[in-house]
């Protein structure tokens, strides 16, 4: 497995931010509700982004990605009959579960893993099943799979609230599912977040017949038929905060090249709050970080709060701000897996249920630390970044799921970070 070697640096220079993984992801699983051609640009070469195109071949797609550009087309159809999701693909990560509601409306009948992904606390599939089950679908789990048939899928009325709020891929696979149903169909509780509505745009191009994508409550009227589509994917708002904590936790001052700031709403707030600035022209957005980081409390909520998968990331400039923060975790009460790692590095945080208790310090330090999820390998880096001496981050496996050539990108910017084999 590769490790990553990070060394105190200091950032300066523009870094162009990718198109967004958790928006790709849904868009490549609607195209199993079509058998036209899909094509989508900007798309980010990741792992995440590969796996799920062989699930998509496995379930008898044909897709080729090259240079950001991936296209989609039909295949024989013979071993999407079966509507198969294996487990060893569909293990590595959660978004692949979201095949579920295509698969129930266009092939009728499917045969999904229960998902794997990072981790970071209990993620139950319960919504997912409760909205296709309303949707009439018949459902079962067995030995690690859902088994389901959607032969008699009809529109209907669906709350989606969970007891941490709304679920995005639950909305994305009830919403796949509700298009080619027959009916009218009502999601109330329905994730707002970005990538439903770019879901949602899609659909639309498909021609779905649906309204209210980005409220909680979303309208459908089930379709025969969808044709295919040609879309770009919207830029990454978790990688764009990403490198504006990178740029606070090292007292740097850089700009964001494809950004889109009605994205980063709760970001700006929180870093105004910290003493830094977000100054946003067209789709370029310039970080100014301060001298000395104020502190700040943090609520993780559904979007347009604070984003959990940023949760992480700002942690690390929490513990080199000048005071007392606390974090609290409402999306993923047990997403503190960073804590203990960067305690290992000087860092003084004490982990409460679901709230982190930060208290400042002037600096940390270089030490050996284990990545343990997606984010959390983005904070480390930060915090190698931040830190006096060196930082070796192992297990850096989990970061190529979500950030394209992150090193590259950091390298460009001035970072000291090397990769390991």
């Amino acid at each position: 497995m590769d490790k990553f070697i990070v060394q105190n640096s200091s950032l300066r220079g523009t870094v162009s931010i990718s198109g967004s993984k958790n928006a790709a992801l849904p868009m490549m699983a609607a195209s199993l509700l079509t058998d036209k051609t899909c094509e989508f640009h900007r798309v980010p070469d990741l792992m995440d982004i590969r796996t799920m195109g062989r699930i998509l071949e496995v379930l008898g797609k044909k897709v080729e990605f090259r240079a950001k550009k991936l296209v989609i087309r039909p295949g024989s159809g013979a071993l999407r009959s079966s509507g198969l999701a294996p487990y060893q693909l569909v293990r590595t990560m959660r978004a692949s579960f979201c095949c579920l509601g295509p698969l129930l409306a266009k092939n009728k009948k499917a045969k999904v893993a229960l998902p794997g992904g990072c981790a970071i606390g209990v993620r139950p599939v319960d919504l997912h099943l409760k909205g296709l089950r309303e949707l009439n679908a018949r459902i079962e789990v067995q030995k690690g799979y859902c088994f389901g048939d959607g032969s008699q899928l009809k529109g209907a009325r669906i709350y989606l609230g969970g007891p941490f709020g709304s679920s995005v891929l639950a909305t994305a696979n009830v919403l796949m599912a509700a298009v080619l149903a027959r009916g009218r169909t009502v999601i109330e509780y329905a994730a707002c977040e970005p990538e439903i509505k770019a879901l949602a745009e899609v659909l639309k191009k498909m021609g779905a017949r649906l309204e209210g994508a980005g409220t909680p409550r979303i309208e459908i009227e089930g379709v025969r038929t969808l044709c295919g589509v040609v879309h770009e994917v919207p830029p990454d708002r978790i990688e764009a905060g990403t490198f504006i904590a990178a740029a606070l936790g090292t007292k740097s001052s850089i700009e964001l090249q494809g950004v889109d700031a009605s994205h980063l709403t709760s970001v700006t707030e929180v870093v105004k709050t910290m003493g830094g600035a977000l100054q946003f022209r067209d789709d370029r957005c310039r970080v100014r970080a301060p001298r000395t980081l104020r502190p700040v409390n943090i609520t993780t909520l559904p979007y347009p709060g604070f984003p959990t998968d940023l949760q992480a990331q700002f942690t690390v400039c929490l513990t080199l701000a000048k005071g007392i923060s606390l974090i609290t975790e409402k999306i993923y009460p047990d997403r503190f897996m960073h804590v203990q790692e960067l305690n290992r590095m000087d860092a003084k945080i004490q982990r409460t249920g679901p709230y982190a208790i930060i208290e400042g310090r002037r600096r940390l330090y270089g030490a050996e630390v284990m990545a343990s999820d997606l984010r959390a390998s983005a904070a480390l880096v930060i915090a190698g970044l931040a830190a006096e001496g060196t930082t070796e981050i192992l297990r850096v496996y989990h970061i190529d799921r979500g950030y394209e050539h992150i090193e590259r990108k950091l390298r460009k910017l001035g970072a000291k970070i090397r990769r390991i084999k």
